[in-house]
Order: C-alpha cells, then sequence, then structure tokens
C-alpha cells in the first residue's frame, strides 16, 4: 500500500536512480524527481532521467543548473579521457578517477531544500556501497551523516527527512532483479531503456569503462537481458 505523502527522487538518468524511481512510485502518492546539471560532459544523461520520468509518469521532474561548481581531475568535468578496462577483472581497486569531492553532498542538501519546499519528508538517492567504487560518499555512513546534518541546518532537530537509499547493500544483479519485480516487463524495457549509464557518454554504452562493465556484469548475473544491449549493436 502507498504510504499518503509525497517523496523526493534525485534522478541522474542511470539505472540504479530509475529504479528508487520505480521504488518511490510505488511507496508514495506523489512523487518528485530532480536532476542535476552540474557541468557534467555528457548531456545525455539529462535527457534520460527526464525520459525516465515521464515513463514513469511521475508527478514533476525539475532540472536543477549549478552550473560548472564541481572541479575535479573526474573525466565527468574536465577533459580527461575516461578509463576503458578489457574485462571486469580489470577493474581497479580504490577510488575511481570519476570520483568528484563533494558531488552527493551537495545534491542531498540542495534535494533536501526541495523536500522541504514540496513538504516531502522522504528523499531517495541510488547511492550503493557494494559497488562504490572507491566513492566515500556512496557510503551508508555518509547518508546517515547527512541525514542529521539536513535536519540539523533545516529545523534544528536530528528527525525530519528520511533520506532512502534502498540499493545501499545491494549487488547490480540484485538491482535489476528488484526493478523487474516492480515494473512489468514492457515497463521495465521501457524504463531502464532509457536509462544511461556509460561515463563515456555513448548511446547504449561503451561497454569498456567502469559503469559499464559493472552494468553488464548486474545484467548478465540477473540472467536478464539489458534493454541498452540493442542500442549498442545497432
Amino acid at each position: 500500500m502507498k504510504a499518503d505523502d509525497t517523496a523526493i527522487v534525485i534522478l541522474s538518468g542511470g539505472q540504479d536512480s530509475a529504479t528508487c524511481a520505480a521504488i518511490a512510485k510505488n511507496r508514495h502518492d506523489t512523487v518528485y524527481a530532480i536532476t542535476f546539471n552540474y557541468g557534467q560532459r555528457h548531456v545525455v544523461e539529462m535527457l534520460a532521467a527526464q525520459r525516465v520520468a515521464e515513463i514513469l509518469q511521475l508527478d514533476g521532474w525539475e532540472p536543477i543548473d549549478l552550473g560548472a561548481v564541481l572541479k575535479s581531475s573526474s573525466p565527468l568535468v574536465s577533459d580527461n579521457p575516461v578509463e576503458k578496462y578489457g574485462s571486469i577483472n580489470e577493474l581497479p581497486g580504490g577510488v575511481e578517477p570519476t570520483f568528484i569531492p563533494g558531488r552527493n553532498p551537495l545534491f542531498l542538501t540542495i534535494a533536501a531544500n526541495r523536500a522541504a519546499h514540496h513538504g516531502a519528508a522522504t528523499m531517495y538517492t541510488g547511492l550503493c556501497q557494494e559497488d562504490f567504487g572507491g566513492y566515500y560518499d556512496c557510503r551508508q555512513e555518509f547518508v546517515d551523516a547527512m541525514s542529521i546534518a539536513i535536519a540539523q541546518a533545516f529545523i534544528g532537530q536530528d528527525q525530519w527527512l528520511k533520506i532512502e537509499a534502498p540499493l545501499m547493500d545491494l549487488t547490480k544483479a540484485e538491482t535489476v532483479k528488484l526493478a523487474a519485480s516492480i515494473l512489468n516487463p514492457d515497463l521495465f524495457a521501457s524504463v531502464l531503456g532509457a536509462t544511461h549509464t556509460c561515463y563515456d557518454g555513448v548511446a547504449g554504452g561503451c561497454g569498456q569503462c567502469h559503469a559499464c562493465r559493472l552494468r553488464d556484469r548486474g545484467f548478465c548475473e540477473a540472467g536478464i537481458d539489458d534493454p541498452l544491449w540493442q542500442l549498442r549493436t545497432e
């Protein structure tokens, strides 16, 4: 049964945030999505997020233009090349070169502002610590700390906005299966087919960057065809 309340979803346009949007849609009567333009290299992320919001028939989608506010050597916001890997076994340990310091704290803070504006008590983010690639701000400890900090900053108490990270302890395969369990087959194909994962901005995915390798492994281990594979082979 849906809760009689409003939720905010941080929708990046990727498979994880799209799955979170589907979860929120299943749980809440009213769901708004926000997507950040922070100077990332590929505008296709914004278009993917808008399309996912339309397919899921969310109650609103707001693109938030932050400009080139985040500075980093990450290839997502610089001219540095995206690392490519010959197989999933070549993925390095430690912090991925794509890590952008301060990105998720900024996103959650602004999302909390929109939650307060819309009267939402729940906010969804697709952060996942199983495949976090060394991202320090994709851990449960970070989410818990931000929950306290945001509540203190907004109302001076430790309780107000619940930050839901439903994929936090899931593998990519488990996330794929979860999305398939929530969405009917046609909607699953439409939603996941509209998402964008590739760090190199390639429609359907380059198949070799960190994000593509993890996505491919997830769908393969789940035993479910990725709707984006057809785009890659066209």
